[in-house]
């Protein structure tokens, strides 16, 4: 039988592959709120060298537990769905996927630390062996795990939970999103197996975390009554909080400080109450959703923050798998050039 061996969650930003000496040029473009703070080049570069020790943490952390497959819990940012047909929950089910690496984003913004692939193969080892057709400039191929998509799949039916899924990448020319392909990149080096599970958190409304709390439960479930004998670990991708692009953007520390104190405990359904609980405050306008757009349904939301703060809602489904567990915080680090809440975590849920 399959066993859940570990939950890993990790930060995602462009903020964590781009050159610290960019960050305050990026900054300068974006509309942030007045009270957020304003890091020297020297603050940055420091800050930029704890998230490559918060990278290294989470590879080594993954190279021990050995997994034969890893299942990413990531949000879909109009990459394979749009307006057309949105779920809330998809599973990929097909032989293998592609997306962007983090070069795009070096490229766009200035190449800085560890952008490249830590293997001897830039589009991975076992994640090619099935190629059939060369792989476009800036993007990698990787490995999916149709047996135990199916089982994740039907898994969480029998559990009450109706997903979507997918065989193939519904938009091939933009392949599955950078929730997916940056851990791929930052801990397994391309090599791993990928189960992409697919939420969606940006485009209300949403699940609320409660729901992707006991959706991670049913996944973990779903995992372990699967027939072959597979070491799999369970990753996070994103957050915590930003709302990247918006309107007097800003960092509520607090908010995530307190959500990181839930999940080192081991406490995840309060985690997941902690953040549907949180309320708007009047004049936020970061996190105004009310108007249609290419990047907003303009339809209203349930509780809990809005924009990219609900990538939280990632690592809550992830870490519905280690509930009752305590979790090992790496790092918080508050990046204000974006500003966004970068933050590792880990739980062996073996000795």
């Amino acid at each position: 039988m399959a066993k859940v061996v570990g939950v890993i969650n990790t930060a995602h930003t462009p903020f964590c592959y781009m050159a610290p000496e960019r960050w305050n040029e990026v900054r300068s473009n974006r509309s942030l709120r007045e009270d957020v703070p304003l890091d020297s080049l020297e603050e940055n570069l420091k800050k930029k060298d704890r998230i490559e020790a918060g990278f290294a943490t989470l590879r080594q952390q993954f190279a021990e537990m050995k997994a034969d497959v890893a299942v990413v819990c990531g949000d879909d940012q109009l990459e394979c769905f749009d307006f057309t047909n949105f779920p809330s929950f998809a599973i990929y089910v097909g032989e293998e996927f592609e997306g962007h690496t983090s070069n795009r984003d070096a490229n766009l913004f200035g190449r800085g630390g560890n952008t490249q692939p830590h293997g001897d193969d830039a589009h991975g080892g076992a994640a090619t062996a099935t190629a059939t057709r060369p792989v476009a400039p800036g993007m990698a191929r990787l490995e999916g795990h149709p047996g135990l998509g199916i089982g994740i799949l039907t898994g969480v039916m029998k559990r009450g939970f109706d997903p979507a899924f997918s065989m193939d990448m519904p938009k091939p020319e933009k392949g599955i999103g950078h929730a997916f392909l940056r851990p791929a990149e930052s801990i397994m080096d391309f090599k791993t197996p990928v189960v992409p599970v697919l939420l969606n958190c940006y485009y209300a409304p949403q699940p609320t975390a409660v729901r992707c709390y006991e959706f991670g439960k049913a996944l973990k479930e779903a995992i372990e009554e699967y027939p072959e004998d597979l070491r799999v670990v369970i990753i996070g991708s994103g957050g915590l909080w930003h709302t990247p692009g918006a309107k007097e953007a800003w960092l509520d520390e607090d908010f995530d400080r307190t959500a990181l104190q839930f999940l080192e405990a081991g406490d995840i359904r309060g985690m997941a109450e902690h953040f549907d609980n949180y309320q708007i405050p009047d004049g936020d306008v970061s996190q105004y959703i009310g108007e249609k757009g290419r990047g907003a349904t303009g339809m209203p939301g349930f509780g809990g923050p809005q924009g990219g703060t609900r990538e939280t809602c990632n690592w809550i489904t992830a870490a519905g798998a280690s509930d009752g567990h305590k979790t090992t915080i790496v790092d918080y680090i508050p990046v204000y050039a974006s500003p966004v809440g970068v933050s590792f975590s880990y739980c062996k849920l073996e000795d």
